[in-house]
């Protein structure tokens, strides 16, 4: 009797995708429209360097206008602070590409999550949604610059499903394969999304939305989360995940940053 309900509960979440998919190509371009003006590219920026931008990572705006989520990973660890080197956010406004300097303000290392502070100007801020709402099955959408400079700086989205929401950390048969992080992350394990849809290293820190409202449930992640949970692969798989935007609103609450 379980058998035949798990069954029927997967054919009604198949179901269910499938009428939602024709509405989603309806409603998705609507959003994207709102999504991207708060969608910048992460990097650096050298006035005397050759190329003067170098873009590391996707972020995105939220709170004030001024403030711009991205991974930790993406977060220069050093500047070359001799020769003027800055943290710095780029962006599409109309036909001119646009820059802006940013401060790196707080990280979150054991959740891969860094805040910045654009130096002046404000730019469109994005909602934050409840991780609570995410289900397996639900189809949600993700912009960013997935290649960096190599695509210029246009937006790129990509939908799918949460085809898995599981721990960040699966534990180890043996403890010869742990290693120093994944020992750490054990310690304190949480719960990832796992999509369907294909993501880029550029693509790290893209924020990850509901389709119909924008709100934003989680932050897509290219390295951390891949290094952890795949750990026993020879090579990575193609595997997109996103970390919860729960964590992400505590760490601007604990900092009164929301």
């Amino acid at each position: 009797m379980r058998e035949i309900k798990g069954k029927s509960g997967i054919i009604f979440s198949l179901v269910m995708l499938l009428i939602k998919a024709p509405y989603a190509a309806e409603v998705l371009p609507s959003t994207i429209d709102k999504i991207k003006p708060s969608i910048v590219a992460v990097g650096t920026y050298m006035a005397k360097r050759n190329p003067r931008a170098i873009m590391l990572g996707t972020g995105f705006v939220v709170g004030d206008g001024k403030t711009v989520i991205t991974n930790e990973h993406v977060v220069p660890k050093t500047l070359d602070v001799e020769h003027l080197e800055q943290i710095a956010i780029f962006f599409r406004y109309g036909e001119d590409n646009k820059i802006i300097l940013a401060k790196h303000l707080v990280s979150d290392a054991d959740h891969d999550l860094a805040v910045l502070s654009l130096t002046e100007g404000q730019l469109p801020a994005l909602k934050l949604g409840k991780a609570s709402t995410v289900k397996e099955g639900g189809l949600y959408a993700f912009t960013g610059y997935p290649i960096g400079m190599v695509l210029g700086l246009y937006p790129v989205t990509h939908r799918g499903i949460v085809s898995a929401i599981s721990p960040v950390v699966i534990p180890t048969l043996h403890s010869g394969q742990l290693n120093s992080a994944m020992l750490k992350r054990l310690g304190n394990p949480y719960d990832v999304f796992q999509l369907d849809a294909t993501a880029y290293p550029g693509s790290s820190g893209s924020p990850l939305y509901d389709i119909d409202s924008g709100e934003v449930v989680g932050v897509i992640n290219k390295v951390f989360v891949q290094e952890t949970k795949e750990n026993l692969l020879t090579k990575p798989s193609g595997i997109t995940y996103a970390i919860p935007v729960n964590h992400l609103d505590k760490l601007l609450k604990d900092r009164g940053l929301n």
